[in-house]
């Protein structure tokens, strides 16, 4: 089992190789999630019983998955920018982040004037909260690299730059290309009193990212720690931010798989860098333990899982 996951890689690093080279830093959620669905509906129709070894495994590659797909929710969150919201909600001011990156930031553009996607701000006075923010993609909108369809929804108790402060996020009817995204997104700026060091919870609750072609599912629920450690002098340019993370969760598939997931050592991630660096994931499937590490600080896109002794590569996306 484990050389047909590491064929099916290699087919899919083939086919998709161009599309990954030209995308935004984050991940393609396409691509490597119709990885590990073709991979759990093979298992699923040969009836073959995988080995822990191989769970183990296919459980690293579905935290991969599901990081990568909420860390585009939490960059739109909380990129959204001043002039589109009416007042600074999110931690990036007028440049914005996510599909509100302004050309400050030298990514991939979506200015007001060419955006498929529409924003509603309820209500729209300054200072009034809570406030509710609607991202409505429609029945189909190519925003940074990805066709969404859909709307995110979004509650800000004020603005999300301000200790104290927390954002929940909802979906309706929400896609990206071919996956339906399901759940609760929170976001709390945790940062001490008076600290420069900035600090958010997130906490997942409930995600569910399904192919609308096979119905097979990933599900996942859980906190993360970002602590920035990097940047903090200049929290209106994303550039130089470096950020570390610490936390949990618990995840699972169609096939009836379950899994848990720890850090053990803290994940390093630079805004410079499409890939977490450095790091590593204590991953458990019923008494069977894996580390996820994914390497000493080299920005490249690769990640080892090591289970009773035995290593193998998968690559990032």
């Amino acid at each position: 089992m484990l050389a047909t996951l590491k064929i099916a890689f290699k087919k899919i690093n083939t086919r998709f190789m161009k599309l990954f080279m030209t995308n935004h830093r984050l991940l393609t959620i396409t691509a490597v999630t119709a990885l590990i669905f073709i991979f759990s509906c093979q298992k699923d129709q040969s009836a073959h019983k995988s080995s822990s070894e191989d769970l183990v495994l296919e459980a690293g590659v579905s935290e991969n998955i599901m990081q990568s797909t909420f860390d585009d929710v939490f960059e739109n969150v909380a990129g959204i920018d001043g002039a589109t919201a009416g007042e600074d909600l999110g931690i990036y001011g007028s440049v914005g982040f996510g599909i509100f990156s302004g050309q400050a930031t030298g990514l991939a553009t979506e200015q007001p004037a060419t955006r498929c996607f529409t924003v509603s701000v309820t209500p729209r006075e300054r200072g009034v909260f809570p406030k509710t923010v609607v991202i409505d993609f429609g029945t189909g909108c190519q925003a940074i690299e990805h066709l969404r369809k859909g709307k995110i929804i979004t509650v800000y108790t004020g603005p999300l730059h301000i200790p104290g402060n927390s954002a929940v996020t909802y979906f309706e009817r929400y896609q990206v290309d071919s996956f339906k995204v399901e759940g609760k997104h929170t976001i709390l700026n945790a940062t001490e009193p008076g600290s420069n060091q900035r600090s958010f919870k997130r906490t997942i609750d409930n995600a569910r990212l399904t192919n609308i072609n096979t119905n097979f599912w990933l599900s996942w629920s859980g906190i993360t720690t970002m602590t920035q450690l990097e940047g903090n002098g200049s929290p209106l340019y994303p550039i130089d931010d470096v950020y570390q993370f610490t936390g949990g969760k618990r995840g699972g598939n169609a096939n009836g798989k379950t899994w848990s997931s720890t850090v053990i050592i803290p994940l390093i991630k630079a805004f410079s860098c499409r890939w977490i660096s450095q790091g590593t994931v204590e991953i458990r499937v019923n008494e069977t333990v894996g580390l996820l590490n994914f390497g000493n600080g080299a920005c490249d896109n690769a990640a080892t899982v090591t289970v009773n002794g035995v290593s193998r590569e998968i690559t990032l996306r």
